[in-house]
């Protein structure tokens, strides 16, 4: 009897330390943000998320007048459409010395995350030749590949589709 009434005792006394640690670390004040103690001047701003566009892309039309290249159906070939718009892009870059840019490559929806990564590369790498060709320097340039993960057209047309096939250019310095 002795026994079992220690037994609850010990019990009774463990579950009362759960509860009143489990009650602690609700009550207890979140700190603020990094920005917050920023914004006050007792830190350093926090940098912004790795995908958060802060100097403008030419999907928005707020890159400097750089332009979005589009591509057929798997395809990463420049035609002369695409050879247009990168002139065009090439000369807007040979007048800003400064601007560097990243290209990403992109697809629509339809195969393989793996097929698409690899199509969306071979896209951005097809511009970032063709700007080098242009006499871009090839430091000015980085490409990344979003495959299918970014599109900006939802639907499922072909006239959808053929929005996401693209390079998109993000001015990464100015």
């Amino acid at each position: 009897m002795v026994r079992q009434h220690s037994f609850f005792r010990h019990l009774v006394l463990l579950v009362s330390v759960v509860a009143m640690i489990w009650m602690a670390g609700c009550s207890s004040k979140k700190p603020k943000p990094e920005e917050d103690s920023a914004v006050s001047g007792g830190g350093v701003p926090s940098a912004p998320a790795a995908d958060e566009n802060l100097k403008g892309d030419s999907d928005s039309g707020k890159a400097m007048g750089l332009q979005t290249v589009h591509f057929p159906y798997d395809s990463f070939t420049l035609d002369s459409e695409n050879k247009h718009v990168l002139q065009s892009n090439a000369s807007i870059l040979r007048e800003n010395h400064n601007l560097k840019v990243q290209i990403e490559g992109h697809c629509d929806q339809r195969g393989g995350i793996q097929y698409n990564i690899a199509l969306g590369e071979k896209r951005a790498n097809a511009a970032r030749k063709f700007l080098e060709d242009q006499g871009i320097a090839s430091n000015r340039i980085t490409i990344i590949s979003f495959g299918k993960e970014k599109l900006i057209d939802m639907g499922t047309s072909d006239d959808a589709y053929s929005r996401n096939r693209r390079d998109n250019f993000v001015i990464t310095s100015d």
